[in-house]
């Protein structure tokens, strides 16, 4: 489970790196709290941010999830592949939006499979103790 927990840390330390650039953006900008528009840039930034943080709901109960019916030496990897895909998401996404979709499929995919690998682990394992 050591694996898990660096990554669920690194997924939140990516959120928070996310999280100083948006600042930073705000200042470069010129964009003053609470404001989120006004610079299409900046705009860029923040919905990278915001996006990750919709993400976190579900990667972070999906690797536990994930790790405690399945494998958490896959969970971890999963999670990597995660963080990868934040990382070319945001990176493209802040360039030219249109092309997000590579990272924003290298984050969809690997929280899709460990919530519902989740999900049908835990399930087997009530079917299996039921009979």
């Amino acid at each position: 489970m050591a694996y898990v927990d660096i990554v669920t840390a690194l997924a939140i330390l990516q959120f928070m790196v996310f999280a100083g650039k948006v600042a930073r953006a705000r200042g470069r900008y010129g964009i003053a709290a609470p404001a989120t528009t006004g610079n299409p840039i900046f705009e860029r930034y923040f919905r990278v941010q915001q996006n990750t943080l919709e993400q976190l709901v579900a990667v972070l109960p999906g690797l536990y999830l994930f790790a405690r019916w399945i494998n958490p030496t896959y969970a971890a990897l999963l999670g990597v592949v995660y963080l990868i895909g934040r990382e070319i998401y945001a990176s493209t996404y802040v360039k030219d939006p249109a092309k997000r979709s590579v990272g924003f499929g290298l984050s969809v995919f690997p929280v899709a499979t460990l919530v519902v690998g989740g999900l049908g682990g835990a399930a087997w394992s009530l079917i299996r103790s039921a009979g």
